[in-house]
């Protein structure tokens, strides 16, 4: 039998309770449940999501008006398993709602009406990755080629994770973070599909709000994103794990949670920069947490395509960030980013169609000791007649294909432009 529930969310609903939780029982030998969800997407925003009497179930946020949960398989985004007996919550996310409020229709199946939707493979192929670039690294260390940031199925992607593991070996990565919003759905296929294309998949999670995102990777379990920021960041840490504050100066997503702790990782260079290429983005970021210096100076620079569609006009590794691990596995590159072995390529700009990264000839800038000490030296390979600089905006041309400049020339971050101020790639 299906529950109806009706209900017209006001905006007074919004400020008194952004996630608004609808209760309903499963009894014992209900196996399956399914929900939907019915109201005008052209004028209102409502997320999704599932909490169950032991815990959260899932998160699919305005991509989905529709979830099933069974003991062997769930709708992308949501954990299958056993549905247990008690007072369960669809939640709902009142993103955004007009003025004049939104209608909105609950319909609850216990057992559950429709099938669990599936996810489409995509054909194995290999092609060089960006490690055999064979960049210069210390004893026991390589350079692999990743992206940080990206979307499937378990979220609002629109490709599953299959076929996004087939993308990054298509755009020359090493690893990618699978980082769906407010779910760990994705994780538990993480290895197997990553073992099918020969690719690291790292576990993450996009800890996703109206006041700022953020990722947390590793396997560390689901953050709630309902707590404030602060607990993001010492929940990560305890759990041993690395957090990102996300693209934060970018539009409706900027970051707003006050930090008296920073995170280990900054996204400083995101898909949403190639809108303003000159090189005053990664400083305006970096410019939130100059009240600290020190501290900022710790937090390790990261970048993410934020892919989510084929259709956006661009793909993963856009930008690239390199990290120098002793492998590609989940732990090793997440001890590169605590140690602050990492560089980003943004693309060299050729032609109309905007920049182009590839990870084995895009413009690199790297610390080839794999450390921030002020004693070592910077190394910029594919850059010849690109401009070096540094926080304080110094500046001097780079004259050859691979120009060492030592660290104490400046103070990081350090970037290379070209004559356009266009970013070309970072490193702390």
């Amino acid at each position: 039998m299906t529950r109806v529930l009706r209900r017209r969310l006001t905006l007074s609903d919004q400020a008194e309770q952004r996630y608004l939780r609808v209760p309903f029982d499963v009894l014992p030998g209900q196996t399956s449940l399914e929900v939907r969800i019915d109201y005008d997407a052209g004028a209102a925003v409502v997320d999704l999501g599932c909490e169950a009497p032991q815990g959260w179930r899932g998160w699919s946020g305005g991509a989905r008006t529709r979830f099933a949960i069974t003991p062997d398989a769930a709708t992308p985004g949501y954990l299958p398993g056993a549905t247990e007996p008690g007072t369960w919550h669809v939640v709902l996310g009142l993103h955004q709602v007009p003025a004049e409020g939104v209608d909105l229709v609950v319909e609850i199946d216990v057992p559950a009406a429709g099938p669990v939707e599936t996810e489409p493979l995509a054909p194995v192929r290999e092609t060089r990755r960006g490690s055999t670039r064979a960049l210069p690294a210390p004893g026991g260390l390589t350079w692999f080629a990743g992206d940080f940031h990206a979307h499937t199925l378990h979220s609002d992607g629109a490709e599953s994770i299959d076929q996004l593991a087939a993308r990054a070996v298509a755009s020359g990565l090493d690893f990618l973070a699978v980082t769906d919003h407010n779910t760990t759905s994705h994780h538990a296929h993480l290895p197997g599909v990553g073992a099918r294309h020969a690719v690291s998949l790292l576990p993450g999670q996009e800890v996703t709000t109206a006041y700022g995102h953020a990722n947390a990777f590793g396997d560390i379990g689901w953050i709630d994103f309902r707590r404030p920021g602060q607990a993001w960041v010492d929940d990560v840490a305890s759990r041993g794990g690395v957090m990102s504050v996300n693209h934060p100066v970018e539009r409706d997503c900027a970051w707003q949670f006050p930090l008296e702790r920073l995170p280990a990782a900054l996204e400083l260079w995101h898909i949403s920069w190639y809108r303003d290429l000159t090189d005053t983005i990664p400083w305006a970021v970096l410019g939130m947490w100059e009240r600290d210096a020190n501290a900022a100076a710790a937090v390790t620079p990261i970048g993410g395509s934020d892919f989510h569609r084929p259709d956006g006009g661009y793909t993963l590794g856009m930008p690239t960030t390199w990290v120098c691990a002793e492998s590609t596995a989940p732990d090793a590159v997440l001890d590169a980013v605590r140690a602050g072995r990492t560089a980003i390529s943004v693309g060299a700009y050729r032609g109309p169609d905007g920049p182009v990264v590839d990870p084995l000839t895009s413009p690199v800038l790297l610390r080839p000791d794999g450390s921030r000490a002020d004693d070592g030296e910077l190394l910029a390979i594919g850059a010849d007649g690109a401009v070096l600089c540094d926080a304080d905006g110094r500046r001097r041309v780079l004259d050859g294909d691979r120009v060492a400049v030592p660290a104490s020339w400046g103070r990081g971050p350090f970037h290379v432009v070209d004559g356009q101020r266009r970013v070309l790639a970072l490193t702390a």
